[in-house]
């Protein structure tokens, strides 16, 4: 281990230097003296690179998620991919918000602490367009938000959580909440401009609009949990047994779900010419070969019947279940 200079011995090199009789350039160029690495103590890396790089496979499952979620919200198709994952001083992000801006500020239960949400105005005023019964496509100048678009995003929000606490599990059992929208940076400093952030960084697009929305996460938040944010952890925990009251809910979701079925009385074929002069009270007459009529399951026969009436309306009456293997796509 290396002798630790004393006081008169740091003068004397202070004074050297000073005086010219030491070249720092020389010192520089010493293959045998350590290199020097700049520290910025404004913005002191406190994640390690592992780490950074387990929050970026949580927030690729958030972006699948999400992906998914919104396509079927908003009916339209969606994309949602991770940019950049990196730390940085607070400051420097909430400094880059643009006004108007869409923040939500969200309590990350039971971890003590908020995080913060920021989406572009293009992908927001999108989202509203297509809440509204329009395309989405055409994108108003930029402007605040009514009280009627930020009631409708909230709810959008509301609803993200779930999707925040899906892609946590792994790590912890997240209640995310939110707790309120702000359209003003300055009113959301959740926390010290200087303090140390995790930056998520993602690239959504809802049809032909592009924007990118990010999840600033802050050190003290996540610091109770930095021991558990390693890929080593995180893959030891991917493989979850479901318990016996989870696959009876999924039994019985199953059971719950409609299904649509449809009976084909007969079937014929006519010409062009035919079709054409067709006026009402004309009959056409249907091909029938068999008895029985098909019924569909998509476009696939399950089951064979015989039509009727029940209670004063016009039914099927199953006779024969299409079995395995059996010609059932006619």
């Amino acid at each position: 281990m290396a002798d630790i200079l004393s006081q008169s011995e740091i003068d004397s090199l202070l004074q050297a230097l000073s005086s010219g009789e030491v070249d720092v350039q020389e010192i520089k160029e010493d293959e045998g003296s350590k290199k020097v690495k700049k520290y910025d103590f404004r913005n002191p890396q406190k994640i390690a690179k592992d780490q950074l790089r387990t929050l970026e496979i949580i927030h690729e499952n958030f972006a699948r998620l999400l992906q998914t979620f919104l396509s079927g919200y908003l009916r339209a198709p969606v994309q949602a991919s991770i940019l950049t994952v990196d730390q940085y001083a607070y400051s420097e992000f909430s400094n880059a918000i643009s006004n108007p801006a869409f923040l939500s500020i969200i309590d990350f239960d039971p971890l003590n602490g908020q995080i913060l949400i920021d989406i572009s105005t293009n992908i927001v005023f999108a989202t509203i367009d297509r809440l509204l019964g329009g395309d989405g496509e055409e994108i108003p100048e930029m402007r605040g938000f009514t009280e009627i678009e930020i009631a409708l995003l909230k709810k959008t929000m509301v609803r993200t959580m779930d999707l925040v606490k899906e892609a946590w599990e792994n790590v912890i059992e997240l209640n995310p909440k939110l707790e309120k929208i702000e359209v003003n940076s300055q009113f959301a400093q959740i926390v010290p401009p200087n303090e140390t952030i995790a930056l998520v960084t993602l690239n959504i697009s809802i049809g032909s609009v592009e924007g990118m929305m990010n999840v600033c996460i802050p050190y003290l938040v996540l610091e109770p949990i930095l021991d558990k944010l390693s890929t080593k952890y995180w893959f030891s925990n991917t493989k979850k047994t479901i318990t016996k009251d989870e696959m009876k809910a999924i039994r019985q979701r199953m059971l719950d779900t409609k299904v649509p079925i449809k009976a084909e009385l007969g079937s014929t074929n006519i010409t062009i010419r035919e079709l054409l002069n067709l006026q009402p009270g004309d009959v056409i007459r249907l091909d029938e070969p068999n008895s029985l009529i098909n019924l569909r399951i998509g476009s696939k026969v399950k089951f064979y019947g015989t039509p009727g009436v029940s209670n004063n309306r016009m039914a099927v009456k199953i006779v024969k279940v299409v079995k395995d293997g059996e010609n059932n796509n006619d």
